[in-house]
């Protein structure tokens, strides 16, 4: 059996788990969860991983998809935080360089704003040095006009000029698969769509798991020296079924995102910005769209669909209204948007934007091993330090070294440039790809997604030379089978959402292949007719979702209706009378 990570392969890794007792069963299938996996695996540790939904399917495709090396924990005087934040910052850069980008990033500063052009100033140098910024990403302080000359769009009111620095952009959910990818070429087992039911105990302590497989509904008995929480949002609810909920909790703080098309919101780079009330907020240009967060507000709701409100979209159109005067956002330039939630662990006295958010693990007296809060960019020493206690306990309990951390040596995958810079493996890729007529585009396309891991599709794509298809769906073919028997696709959502984005930053697109990817995916997978209509309803309600309205809800705001039989194509500006339905095309 090899090592890829593939999604017809995943009741035999949930059979595998069963048939003898792991060292670590990690629960969560989050950025925490996958570097978990990553490390102990890379220590010889025998791993397995299990998520109730898709990979990434919670907070860590729901950030603001950018790597901070620290500016926030620099305000709340967490020097040495920034000092790691900026280590792990640059060494994701090295080992995802895919992935993981550096941009400039504008800081404007106002008269009466929330700090000074000085404070500013040394609040950036301090940071850069802090962070062990290299020097051609330091910061630059520019006055009024120089600043002005750099974003025409700024309100000029008030303005002092402007702090210039780095922040490096990121697509979240990938970064997780290419991690957990990682994990799976060093031996672990991992599962998504599988649920922790509830524990199993000798003696009082935790010794594996009874996991539901939530499509066949098999529940399988898995056992495990060790048993790690790391469920982000969950963490809690998880703690409840060890029957050790006490001391600190977690609050969630929901965090919402609009995408605009970049000609709405035409900034020359990104932006972060005070706005009224003392909040700063990020605008970011991303493939040819610009895409706006985030809100802060406490949230006690369902944890699943947190959905973007009027008011979240209100709040954030006003605060680019304040900041760029002359461009006239209205909700209708909205394509869509995204609502996630923030794990923080509680302190007592403190606002959401207060919270640090350090991470912090706790121990529970069956041996549950919890880790919560965090970032991001953290996620690496997160899982270091989980490890560390795992690997110290079970040489503890039977004599057992393990060797220490060894994931700032390796590339993540889609990281392995074999000698060569990021730039000349793109180069000589995007050369292969027109070999074979994929436009460069499309090849610089996949880069950004699957890194070097770009080859394999080319092998797929030059497999298929004699096909009659279109470029554009010889690629897509090419990447729906890599998806499924690599990264674990199951859904047509885990596809357009998760491993593309389309459904966030290429809304005509993720319209225009609905079609071609459900029948694909019904093909190689061997979906039954009920299947395939369950999944367009799944779709439909993602498509809602990202563009504004509830699931269920039919509103303006979701114009074209995806469901069952009545699912008619439509093109993004003119709807055909004649159109075939989608079921009819995939019968």
């Amino acid at each position: 059996m090899g090592t890829s990570l593939s999604a017809r392969m995943r009741t035999q890794y949930l059979q595998d788990m069963s048939a003898s007792k792991l060292d670590v069963l990690v629960i969560g299938g989050g950025i925490t969860g996958a570097g978990i996996a990553w490390d102990a695996s890379c220590r010889g540790m025998a791993v397995g991983l299990v998520e109730m939904g898709d990979l990434a399917s919670g907070t860590s495709s729901r950030s603001t998809k950018l790597i901070h090396a620290g500016l926030r924990y620099l305000r709340q005087g967490e020097l040495g935080l920034v000092r790691e934040a900026g280590y792990e910052r640059a060494l994701l850069h090295r080992s995802a360089p895919h992935l993981v980008e550096p941009i400039p990033m504008l800081m404007p500063i106002y008269k009466k704003g929330t700090y000074g052009y000085l404070a500013r100033a040394i609040g950036l140098y301090l940071h850069d040095w802090l962070a062990g910024v290299k020097g051609s990403e330091r910061v630059t302080m520019f006055r009024r006009e120089g600043t002005l000359a750099l974003e025409p769009l700024l309100r000029k009111e008030g303005l002092r000029g402007c702090g210039y620095y780095y922040e490096y952009r990121t697509d979240d959910a990938r970064l997780t698969v290419e991690v957990m990818k990682s994990a799976r070429a060093r031996g672990a087992l991992i599962a998504n769509y599988a649920k922790v039911c509830a524990f199993i105990y000798r003696g009082g302590r935790v010794v594996g798991a009874h996991v539901e497989d939530q499509w066949s509904g098999e529940t399988y008995e898995v056992f495990a020296k060790k048993i790690v929480n790391a469920t982000g949002l969950w963490a809690d609810q998880v703690r409840q079924k060890d029957n050790s909920l006490k001391g600190r909790s977690l609050l969630f703080t929901k965090g919402v995102h609009l995408v605009v098309d970049h000609a709405k919101l035409p900034i020359r780079q990104a932006a972060y910005f005070d706005v009224p009330g003392g909040r700063m907020i990020f605008v970011i240009p991303r493939e040819g769209k610009t895409y706006i967060g985030t809100t802060d507000t406490v949230y006690e709701g369902a944890t699943e669909t947190p959905g973007v409100t009027a008011e979240d979209r209100r709040y954030l159109l006003d605060a680019v209204r304040h900041a760029f005067p002359d461009v006239h956002l209205k909700i209708s330039d909205i394509e869509a948007g995204w609502s996630g939630l923030r794990p923080l662990v509680r302190e007592e006295g403190k606002g959401p934007s207060e919270i640090s958010g350090k991470d912090e693990m706790v121990v529970s007296d069956s041996g549950l091993i919890t880790i919560a809060g965090g970032k991001l960019t953290g996620f690496r020493k997160m899982a270091e330090k989980v490890v560390n206690l795992a690997a110290r306990q079970l040489q503890e309990a039977d004599g057992t070294i393990y060797p220490p951390c060894t994931t700032d040596r390796v590339p993540i995958s889609g990281g392995e440039l074999n000698g060569l810079t990021y730039e000349e493996l793109r180069e000589m890729l995007v050369k292969q790809g027109k070999s074979l007529g994929i436009p460069s585009e499309l090849m610089l396309g996949l880069m950004t997604r699957y890194g070097s891991n770009t080859k394999e599709l080319l092998h797929r794509i030059h497999a298929a030379s004699q096909a009659s298809e279109s470029m554009e769906i010889r690629v897509l073919r090419a990447e729906i089978q890599y998806s499924i028997e690599h990264e674990m696709t199951i859904t047509a959502v885990d596809f357009l959402l998760r491993r593309t984005g389309w459904v966030l930053f290429d809304r005509p697109r993720a319209e225009r292949l609905i079609a071609p990817v459900i029948e694909m995916m019904r093909d190689y997978l061997e979906w039954s007719q009920e299947e395939v209509d369950r999944q367009l309803e799944l779709l439909q309600d993602q498509l809602q979702l990202a563009w504004g309205a509830p699931a269920g809800d039919r509103t303006e705001l979701f114009p074209y209706p995806l469901g069952r039989e009545h699912v008619e194509m439509v093109d993004t500006q003119e709807k055909e009378e004649d159109s075939p339905t989608i079921s009819a095309m995939i019968r």
